[in-house]
Parts: structure tokens; sequence; C-alpha cells
């Protein structure tokens, strides 16, 4: 192996590329019209565009990626996770023109590929699986009386799907019908299949997975387990090694059971044995059930690597060019406790809506311990196309409790402005009483949702830094900070008004220069006093309240993003037409992000009751319910399924409020 192409973009691509370079290799990057500024594409010694910016036209057009390889001279391709990864004739194409594939067989591939089909070939191999219903007859009456069989709650699965695609949970089977067509939806577009599975929900779910590795001649280790039980809407958001509360004999047979399923289908490189583990009486060797098997490298698997020391990634590489594994089960040992959080572009206040926008700050946290994989630099534009992944964070100490407290620091040590992103939900978990005494499971957040992605409200003294922000010229003195505010006199004491956005109108703060860069701003709770004391235009020392206090202040056109005292704090600048238009918005229901028109549910002259579905939109792999946001009558529906939206597009319009 010489030179090897990414088939892939993002973070994965770079971590790829990073590993690949110090290997010695070549590498060939591919992208789309959306990417051609892309980090990966700097990073890679050569690369080729293979088509338009949606994945269709071009990280799933498997020929395109071929033609690229071919023409570079790559006797190699590496798939990372996502897109054809798990694409088995991909993975025949590629061998039968002659290069190598990162990965394991078509045949093993295949076998997991599906579901219903992978659980029947495990029971065979003695792996035990969720009791539910794997058949074929897939119209609504028969799956409806399997659930009632199976007993509520129940699961449903699109039986191709992964990453949380095509997964809804019903508690009602009066919500059977509209969750199964709901699953089915996002299963056809996700993965070209819409067929499901239904199964038991199991009450206290513990996500837990194993690493397994194998090579061309037949060996094949787990490298421990990965847990990955904090997650919202069934995907993951942070992950650990090793489990909490894992015990040597339950490792043991978790380990056994998934090096019995790799075997069972000759697998070779990196894959991952998915178990749900019913965790309602701690864990027990004998209560954890194959889920699936993610047959490429995961986007965790640096969590694996910190508690290792392993580069799966050059392990992959040395496996795919034939060499054995240079390690049997008993020389891996675990070492440490290592977390990965997943910081995206979505707004967790509005039940993690995607986000969207240009990173006009990017400042990940460095330091002993910590690693960040990233794709992108500040200055990037976050869209609707891909994943709204920004980075992954991940932290490594000699036991969880220093491990966690690591990460939560890392956290706090993050800068990101330009858009929405769930770095405060985060840091909320890592802080979570719960979650730090190991006490994890699928359901913690959704219980404690409210609390974790509720936004932090705005101290006087954080709104009094930003109207001086919003008022000062970046750089326009060399004495300090807000040396120079815009538009204010030398003499006297100068006044200023500051306007942000507020719930109920504008927020507005008078700003009086008291000089010596001293400042008194009066607001709606009342007059703050304030002095700076040093620092730059980003990060201000300021004295407010008897206490020194250091801001990061991040400007942007229209708002001030606010770090301060642990929060995060967005203010947008006060626009009156804005809030013209927002006051006629409470009868026209409009798309929150660009995306897709999946289903319309209404038509003109319908009534509807507050909370009813009017449409569905799919937006970055996923599919986003609309409702009516009052009791009214539709007076008009402005798409149709199928139309292609922006962000704010009015999708129904209802009559004007009596």
């Amino acid at each position: 192996m010489k030179t090897l192409l990414i088939a892939n973009r993002g973070e994965i691509a770079c971590r790829i590329i990073r590993t690949a370079r110090a290997r010695g290799l070549a590498t060939v990057a591919v992208y789309s019209a959306a990417d051609a500024a892309a980090q990966h594409v700097a990073m890679a010694d050569e690369a080729v565009p293979i088509g338009g910016a949606a994945p269709a036209d071009s990280y799933l057009r498997g020929e395109r990626i071929l033609e690229a390889a071919l023409a570079t001279g790559a006797d190699a391709i590496h798939p990372g996770y996502g897109f054809l990864s798990e694409n088995p004739d991909f993975v025949e194409a590629v061998e039968g023109a002659g290069l190598t594939f990162v990965g394991p067989p078509a045949s093993a591939i295949r076998a997991m590929g599906l579901k219903d089909a992978a659980k029947a070939l495990m029971e065979e191999a003695g792996v035990a699986v969720v009791p539910g219903y794997h058949g074929d007859a897939q119209d609504g009456a028969t799956l409806a009386v399997e659930a009632e069989r199976i007993g509520y709650p129940v699961l449903i699965k699109a039986r191709a799907g992964g990453g949380g695609k095509g997964m809804r949970r019903v508690d009602d089977p009066a919500d059977f019908a509209e969750a199964l067509a709901a699953a089915q939806r996002e299963g056809e577009a996700a993965f070209g299949d819409p067929r499901c599975l239904v199964e038991r929900y199991v009450a206290t779910p513990r996500h837990i997975e194993i690493q397994v590795f194998g090579d061309r001649h037949g060996n094949v280790v787990h490298l421990f387990e990965r847990d990955c039980s904090l997650q919202r809407r069934h995907q993951k958001v942070i992950e650990e090694a090793p489990a909490p509360g894992m015990t040597e004999a339950m490792r043991g047979a978790m380990g056994e059971a998934a090096v019995r399923a790799a075997k069972a289908i000759g697998y070779v490189g990196a894959g991952t044995v998915e178990f749900i583990v019913d965790a309602s009486e701690g864990l027990s060797p004998d209560k954890f059930y194959f889920m699936e098997m993610n047959t490429r490298l995961q986007v965790e698997h640096p969590v694996t690597e910190m508690v290792t020391g392993l580069d799966l990634v050059a392990l992959q590489l040395d496996v795919a060019d034939g060499a054995p594994l240079p390690f049997a089960q008993d020389d891996l040992v675990l070492t440490g406790h290592a977390f990965e959080a997943r910081l995206y572009a979505e707004d967790p206040a509005r039940g993690f809506l995607p986000a969207t926008g240009r990173l006009t700050t990017l400042r990940l946290p460095k330091g002993e311990g910590v690693r960040v994989d990233t794709g992108v630099v500040e200055g990037d534009r976050i869209t609707p196309h891909y994943d709204p992944m920004i980075a992954k964070l991940i932290v490594h100490g000699p036991d969880r409790a220093s491990a966690l407290a690591r990460l939560a620091g890392a956290l706090a040590a993050t800068r990101i402005a330009g858009c929405a992103t769930n770095a405060a939900f985060l840091r909320r978990l890592a802080e979570h009483e719960g979650f730090a005494a190991g006490e994890v499971d699928t359901g913690l957040i959704a219980r404690d949702q409210e609390a974790l992605t509720r936004p932090a409200e705005a101290s006087p003294g954080a709104m009094a830094v930003a109207a001086l922000a919003q008022l000062s010229r970046l750089g326009s003195c060399a004495g300090g900070p807000f040396d120079a505010l815009a538009g204010f006199r030398t003499w006297g004491h100068a006044r200023q008004s500051a306007r942000f956005e507020g719930a109920d109108g504008s927020i507005d703060l008078l700003v009086t220069d008291l000089g010596g860069r001293r400042f008194k701003v009066a607001g709606p709770t009342g007059d703050t006093e304030l002095a700076v004391v040093g620092g730059t235009d980003e990060e201000v020392r300021v004295l407010a309240d008897g206490r020194v206090r250091t801001a990061f202040v991040a400007r942007e056109p229209g708002a001030v993003t606010m770090f301060w005292d642990g929060e995060v704090h967005r203010f947008v600048h006060y626009s009156a037409s804005e809030r013209a238009a927002e006051a006629a918005a409470g009868d026209v229901v409009a798309a929150p992000m660009p995306g897709l028109v999946r289903d319309v549910r209404v038509a003109p002259g319908e009534a509807v009751t507050k909370g009813q579905a009017l449409a569905v939109l799919e937006a970055m792999k996923m599919e986003h319910t609309l409702r009516a946001p009052r009791d009214g009558t539709v007076a008009g529906v402005s798409v149709a399924a199928g139309d292609q939206v922006e962000d704010g597009a009015v999708i129904v319009a209802l009559e004007p409020a009596a």
C-alpha cells in the first residue's frame, strides 16, 4: 500500500489522513461541490471533485470514487464511517478494480447489514437477542398485532438502520401506526429500505458495545467495551470506557460473545458489536442482548484508543496489507478511563434541531489528556447537507472521576460562535450528579432534558458587558478593550443605548461612560457598575459586584456571544422589522432549517388543534415534525411533498386568530 484514497469527509477523513501521513502513505481526498474548501481537501496530497453537494451526488457515488482512485494511482480505499463504508457492492467494486478495501469482506457486511437476518444468524451462533418480531410481513396490521404480542412499550427499528435513524419508541398502541410510518419513511430515505422490525423495549437499558478486531489469518480479539448509554433520540452523545460498574465476569462474557459473532461471519478489520443491557438489577452476564454489528470504524473509536494505547486506523491499514494482529487477547491491557463528547451544531433548547451557520469563532481546548478530532476551522460553514458535527472532544484520566472532571474542564474551555451548539448541554451532562455517580442508562437525558437544555438566564453583569461589546469598535484603541466606544464623546459622561432581542420585545441598556474605563449600565433589573481592568477585545477582565471575572466576547454580524461564569449567552441585536415579522408569524408555521418536505398532512380549510402534526421535514438525515402552534383553521399550504425549502420558508398558514 503506497497511496490511500479516503472515501469520506469531515473529521474522520482528517483523522485517517493524519495516520496515513505518519506511515509515509500518499493520500487522496475526494470532495463534493460544498466541500471544495474543506479541511480534508487541504490536508491531502491530492484531491478530486466527485459531484454535487448532496451525498447522493457525490459521497455515495461509488463509481465516481473508483474513477478518482484509478486516476490518481491509489492502491487502497479507506471508507471511514457512514456513506459507503457498509456497502458490500462498493467493496466488491473496489476489489474488482484490483484495489484494497480497508475494511471487512463484502460477505461479512451483508451478513450484518440487515438487522433481522443478523439477529437470526446470532441466535444460531449462540448469542442472545432481544425478544421481538423479525419476520418478513411488513403490513401495518401484522406489525401492530406483533407489537401487542410483545407488549408495550416497543421499539420500531428500520432493519437496515443505524445511528438512530428509522427508530421510534412507542408506548401507546394508538401511536403505533404514525410511528411505524415515520420509521419506514426514514428507513427508505436513509438506507433505501423501509422494512422494519419490532422489539421489546428494555425498561432500564444500557447501550454497551464491544470493539472487535480481526485479521486475514483467522485471529479475532476484542478491545474491551465502550458504554454509549448517554443518548438523545437514539443517537450517542457521550461515550466512555470502561463501562461504569463493569465486572470482569460481565466483560469476559460480552467479549466472548462479540468474538463469537465476528468469527461467525469471517470478520476482518475493525468492527463493533452492540449490545442492549438490562440494567434494572445492575450488570449481569445473563442480561445482555445482541443489537447489531457495525462493520466499520465507529465514531467513538478514540475512546478505545485512549484506554488501550492503540491506533485503530493504523491497525486497519496493517490488517488490510495482510499483516497478522501484533497481539493476542491476553496481551491487551485496559488503562485508565476515557470519555468522548460529540460537539454538534444543534439547538438543545429547540429539541436538538440541527443548526447551520459560519463558525465565526472556534476555539477548542488543549492540554494534558485532551484530544480533539475535528474537520473544521474558524470561518468554515456548517451546511445542511451533512451531519452537523463540529468536533469530538476526547479526554483520558487515571480513573473515571478525574477523566470526567477533565471533560467538564475541556467543555468549559470551548468557545464557539456563529451557530447554536450543544456545548453547554454537554457540560451540564458532564456535571450531572447521576452521571458522575455512574447511574447511566439510555433514558437519563430524556428524564432530565428540561434542566439539561434550559437556556441559562443572563446576569446583569453579562448583559452589561454585551452592551459594551455591541457599542465598541473592535480593535479601535490600542489602550485596551472598550477604550473607545462608537460615537462616545471625549468630554463629560457620554451615554449611549444598546438594544437586544428579548422574549417579549427589546432589552434596552443605557451605557454611561464614567471615565477611567469605568461604566454604568442601566438595564431592566437596575444599574450595574463595572470597570474594565485588562484583557483583550475577546477576553475582557472586568470588575463587577466586587469580583473580577474574565468574559470571552465573540462578535458576529447582528449578535454578540458571551461566555460568562461558565455559561454561554447569545445576545441578538434588536430589529424592529424582524419583530413585526414575528408578530405576523404567529399565523404561520415555517421551516426551522433548510430541508426536504417529506409529507404534508393538512389541507386548506381544515380545522387543526394545537400540537397537531401539519408536515414532516427531513434535514440532516433526520425527520422533524412541524406542529400547529395553536388551534385554528388552515388558510393555505405553501408546499408539497418532495419540495426543497429554505430556512424560514412558510409551510402552512393559519387563519388569523379571532
